[in-house]
């Protein structure tokens, strides 16, 4: 008993001078025999600088075992710190994580590697952070060891999780305006104008056959308002299509690309599939907005001769894909992540694909079109809904 309490009383020690920084060095058991590393941050100033971080800072070595490790690394655990040091730094990681964190500890970046991991907490809670990790030296031996800067994401992401939550509310803000418009274009500025194309209608046979020059005049004039009709009409329809709510998604993508032919002269080969039940609402305006801002694109920079739209079905998930023949651009210099002047669009149908819990996806080379890709799973309630293919798939279409 007696020599039970000295180890113990011995090991405090240890913890307690590891805690103030006044160890030197820490001996770790291995199956080659024992190895000694030394701590450069023994010093107790770098110690307090570390400790007072808002990340948690851990030195590894090759085996993983953790050397040390500051006060916010072992809350971020949720796990003493005693109980932290001497562990290996797989038991807070899940097996995914372990592998990509076994890759970078044998290959690390000299400037330094990052990658996400889920933390496991010892209550079994996860916690999403980055670590930062970086080889070191240490001093009087070839033998490295790793230091490690785990960043906590909780609040980034409950952050990035607002700004979703807003966005989708300015999606639905605008969904209403956009309703709104449409309904008192269609029922007031339409109708106006159809009522003063009938009375000009009247006008222009009741003038005298012998007046000519005014006859061509009140003709044209006539035709002007029609047009006007017309454009006031088509954009009534592009803001709130009633085909939409009435006919569903298929009949107002084939009504949108023969407008947008109609109006261009660029053919659309529509690839679509009849579905055999309706799709939510919300997915189904989704989509069709993609499909307007992806033919606008088309329309005003890809100079295309063709384009292609595919809608298609397999297992639980619905899949558009536009596709054109036209110049292309450089993915990586206008990324549709990024708000770039003149490339709004591209961030607009990446949102819109993500306020649905859809996957975005843009391709494009100079020279060699873009092909632009929207992936949606439906609810379990429609995994079962049937889309039936028409004569080429979307795998012919990205070939």
């Amino acid at each position: 008993m007696s020599e039970l309490r000295a180890r113990l009383a011995e090991a405090e020690r240890t913890l307690r001078a590891v805690r103030h920084g006044d160890v030197d060095a820490v001996v770790v058991a291995g199956r080659h025999g024992n190895h000694v590393f030394t701590l450069q941050g023994a010093e107790h100033a770098y110690r307090v600088l570390i400790e007072s971080m808002n990340e948690g800072a851990l030195t590894l070595t090759p085996g993983k075992t953790i050397l040390y490790a500051n006060q916010c690394f072992a809350k971020m655990v949720k796990c003493p710190l005693e109980q932290v040091l001497g562990s290996s730094i797989r038991r807070f990681l899940s097996i995914e994580d372990r592998k990509a964190l076994r890759s970078f500890l044998q290959r690390p970046d000299e400037s330094g590697s990052k990658t996400p991991v889920l933390l496991k907490a010892s209550d079994g809670s996860e916690i999403p952070a980055q670590i930062s990790i970086r080889r070191l030296l240490t001093t009087g031996s070839d033998r490295a060891i790793f230091g490690i800067v785990v960043t906590d994401l909780t609040e980034a992401r409950r952050t990035e999780e607002l700004l979703r939550a807003l966005s989708n509310r300015v999606v639905e803000a605008q969904e209403a305006e956009r309703g709104r418009v449409a309904l008192e274009l269609h029922d007031n500025i339409t109708q106006h104008l159809c009522a003063i194309l009938f009375r000009c209608h009247a006008m222009t046979n009741r003038l005298p056959a012998s007046d000519q020059p005014l006859k061509r005049e009140a003709m044209k004039l006539r035709e002007m308002l029609g047009e006007t009709a017309e454009e006031v009409e088509r954009i009534s329809r592009n803001l709130r299509p009633g085909v939409l709510d009435q006919l569903g998604l298929v009949a107002v993508l084939r009504n949108a690309s023969t407008e947008f032919t109609d109006r261009t002269g660029v053919p659309v080969r529509l690839s679509g599939m009849r579905l055999v039940e309706r799709l939510p609402a919300d997915i189904e305006l989704a989509l069709y907005r993609i499909l307007q801002e992806a033919l606008r694109n088309i329309e005003n920079h890809a100079h295309a001769s063709h384009a292609t739209v595919v809608l298609m079905h397999r297992g639980a998930v619905v899949r558009l894909l536009v596709k054109d023949d036209g110049i292309g651009f450089h993915t990586d210099r206008h990324p549709a992540g990024r708000n770039t002047v003149g490339h709004l669009g591209l961030l607009g149908m990446r949102e819109r694909a993500s306020y649905v819990g859809g996957d975005f996806e843009i391709k494009s080379a100079r020279g060699a079109g873009t092909a632009i890709a929207v992936r949606i799973p439906l609810p379990s309630s429609l995994s079962g809904s049937a889309l039936r293919a028409a004569k080429q798939t979307a795998d012919a279409v990205w070939s």
